[in-house]
């Protein structure tokens, strides 16, 4: 690979050290198709003739199919994809020797890593979907079920199960948009931009993007290798996702506790104790909790990856694919995970009801009573706050009335906490809809 400039291998141990075949492997569908495209814009230049574009184009589809029937024979050579795709290729045909004409790894790398990102991100947001779509569903069946707000973990006022379910979608409907714009930020084709300085030779770089179905060349060939603002913002979505559905984890593990007993766990969504033969366990929320360390650790990882790295490519690129990897592979777990998870919950009515009794709950309501009817407010909150501590709060309505009465928009009334879960679901099926005709097919 290196041409005729050495005489010696690197050293067998350090071959092993610098591979990151082992790694990127998961780029290989990305390699092959960037590679087809990249021979017909050879062909567009005249830089390849129609039967080494032909020769050349099959012998990649037989690489392809070899890979993924996991019938590939990887050599010691393989550093890493891009190396172990060519060298086949050009066992398969002697027009290989001409695919790598005007590319250098570093903008094909460039081009391989937007290319998954963008799949990637197109999944996440399906993923988002499904859970959105799940906790509308069941916003929608409890959009009247009374039960204590809270703060501090402490019960605050009332709302319904509805609302706060939905106060989980509401992040993921967000999270959403920022995997928009990850797609986005991966939406500039690079290939043509070589190792640094792009090329001599007559490319056609617009056929390429076409081929691809970029929206935009990148503008600076030296920023196009160097480039992974987008791997970055890829990963900062992964991890905003992971810590919202991290909060909805806590909250079932707070309801499902004895002390809460707002919902009941099924079999299909609880494990046991190995020792207690009565435990009914959370697992499944406390890993969506837990497993938001990793997209978290994959964030810094990449962000001290990129710190003051000299323009343009450096191998300490190599390292970026690890922690995207992990990111994403994380949030497509975990995102399927909370669906299952909340399409299977069962909540207590009767312990709800209970709860959402406390008069507490109504301390404000009572303050506001007395706001209406003319009492300034700080007077009102000092008059209540004493009737509580004494113990002889009397509120001026329960709990459904106080529901009742909080008709603002984004409030928890049950009418609108209704007409949110309508929006919310077709906001879902948007983001379906949107993550099926996205990326572009890639040439086969």
């Amino acid at each position: 690979m290196w041409g005729g400039a050495f005489t010696r291998s690197l050293l067998p141990e350090l071959e092993r050290f610098s591979s990151s075949l082992d790694v990127d492997f998961e780029l290989f569908p990305y390699d092959i198709a960037g590679s087809i495209a990249h021979a017909r814009g050879l062909a567009a230049a005249g830089l390849l003739t129609p039967a080494q574009l032909k020769a050349i184009e099959r012998g990649l589809r037989v690489v392809r199919k070899e890979m993924s029937e996991g019938r590939f024979t990887f050599v010691d050579t393989d550093e890493d994809i891009h190396t172990a795709v060519e060298r086949r290729l050009t066992e398969i045909t002697p027009a290989g020797a001409s695919l790598h004409t005007g590319r250098s790894r570093n903008d094909q790398v460039a081009l391989d890593l937007r290319l998954y990102a963008r799949a990637a991100a197109s999944a996440l947001i399906d993923g988002i979907a499904g859970a959105v779509d799940a906790l509308a569903l069941k916003a929608a069946d409890h959009a009247a079920w009374v039960m204590p707000g809270f703060t501090h973990v402490q019960r605050a006022q009332p709302v319904t199960v509805g609302h706060h379910v939905l106060a989980h979608a509401e992040p993921l409907l967000r999270d959403a948009e920022r995997f928009r714009h990850a797609y986005d930020a991966a939406g500039d084709m690079p290939l043509g931009s070589g190792a640094l300085a792009g090329t001599t030779l007559p490319l056609q770089r617009e056929v390429v993007a076409r081929e691809l179905g970029f929206e935009r060349l990148t503008a600076n060939s030296i920023d196009a290798v160097a480039d992974r603002d987008f791997a970055l913002d890829l990963v900062y979505a992964c991890m905003t996702a992971a810590i919202h559905l991290s909060r909805l984890g806590e909250d079932i593990v707070l309801w499902a506790s004895s002390e809460f007993g707002f919902v009941k766990l099924a079999d299909e969504i609880a494990t046991g104790s190995s020792l207690m033969p009565q435990k009914r366990n959370p697992d499944i929320a406390e890993l969506l909790r837990g497993r938001a360390g990793r997209p978290v650790g994959s964030l810094v990882a990449l962000a001290t990856t990129l710190k003051g790295l000299p323009l343009a490519y450096d191998r300490d690129l190599q390292e970026d694919k690890a922690a995207v990897f992990a990111a994403v592979d994380s949030g497509l777990d975990s995102l399927r995970a909370a669906r299952l998870l909340v399409e299977h919950l069962a909540f207590d009515r009767d312990r709800l009801a209970v709860a959402a009794a406390d008069p507490g709950l109504l301390a404000t309501d009572a303050a506001e009573a007395l706001v209406a009817s003319g009492t300034p407010f700080r007077r009102a909150h000092e008059t209540i706050g004493k009737q509580a501590a004494a113990g002889n709060l009397r509120p001026p309505w329960d709990a459904a009335t106080s529901l009742r009465k909080r008709d603002l928009a984004g409030a928890p009334n049950p009418r609108r906490v209704a007409a949110r879960t309508r929006v919310v679901r077709r906001q879902a099926a948007a983001l379906h809809r949107w993550a099926q005709e996205h990326p572009p097919a890639l040439p086969d």
